[in-house]
């Protein structure tokens, strides 16, 4: 199944609405801009773009229309993840991290992380 593409700015809604779901407008915006400064108006055109793109589910309770996500987090970091290392590295997983270490983009404890998870999973 393809999920749908969502923009950098819609992500942003989407990572609240994943967080906090069922949430409403007005709790929307209020997450939001703490930490971004986007107008009340700007939030309700993504929220109405995710629903068109069925990212979004809503039902009217009320006056207010509470918000659920279709596209579950996980699934959808993991198809950007495989679109990002088939896009810029061929799909070759190996490329990416040499790439990374090479440009001295990953701290030791990253790096430590790293042989931890390769140890756990080999077979």
């Amino acid at each position: 199944m393809s999920l749908p593409q969502i923009s950098e700015a819609e992500f942003e809604v989407m990572k609240i609405v994943w967080k906090y779901a069922p949430i409403n407008t007005n709790e929307i915006t209020e997450k939001l801009t703490l930490t971004i400064s986007w107008s009340p108006k700007t939030i309700q055109t993504l929220i109405k773009r995710l629903v068109s793109k069925k990212a979004l589910s809503y039902e009217k309770q009320s006056r207010v229309f509470v918000y659920t996500p279709l596209v579950q987090e996980d699934e959808y970091i993991r198809q950007e993840s495989n679109s990002f290392l088939k896009r810029y590295y061929n799909g070759n997983l190996s490329s990416m991290l040499a790439s990374y270490l090479e440009d001295d983009k990953l701290s030791s404890t990253e790096i430590d992380n790293l042989r931890h998870l390769l140890s756990k999973h080999q077979k």
